[in-house]
């Protein structure tokens, strides 16, 4: 007999996996997401080099605007926090018990880190 696997979007959100679950959709997400910058820069970059093409101009003023720059930071942030609390509990398989724990660790980490982001980004945004 086989499993049945069709879950609807709703149910899944309903799922009350908490934190591990909502730092592992957001690990999957901000990973996809820096994929599809680093393909977009460099097709920007090829056209741009290759064609002085005004569409790798514009890709590039987009990736210039401090409101894409602080969603990106906020993506390979998270994604390299996030990576190394599950390379830590990796190393430590006692620690799997403390995962709810080492998530609220992980946005102690994060937050300041991403603050001072915030303060750079900014600053130079409003031409401090």
């Amino acid at each position: 007999m086989a499993l049945n696997r069709k879950v609807s979007l709703f149910t899944g959100l309903k799922y009350k996996g908490g934190g591990p679950m909502w730092a592992w959709i957001m690990h999957r997400l901000s990973g996809l997401a820096m994929v599809f910058f680093v393909g977009g820069h460099i097709i920007a970059g090829f056209l741009t080099q290759q064609f002085g093409s005004e569409v790798g101009i514009a890709i590039n003023t987009i990736y210039e605007n401090w409101i894409f720059q602080l969603a990106l930071f906020f993506l390979v942030i998270f994604h390299a926090v996030n990576g190394l609390r599950v390379v830590i509990l990796d190393l430590w398989p006692a620690l799997l018990e403390y995962q709810r724990e080492a998530i609220w660790l992980q946005w102690l980490t994060f937050i300041p880190i991403y603050g001072l982001v915030l303060v750079v980004v900014l600053k130079d945004a409003l031409g401090g």
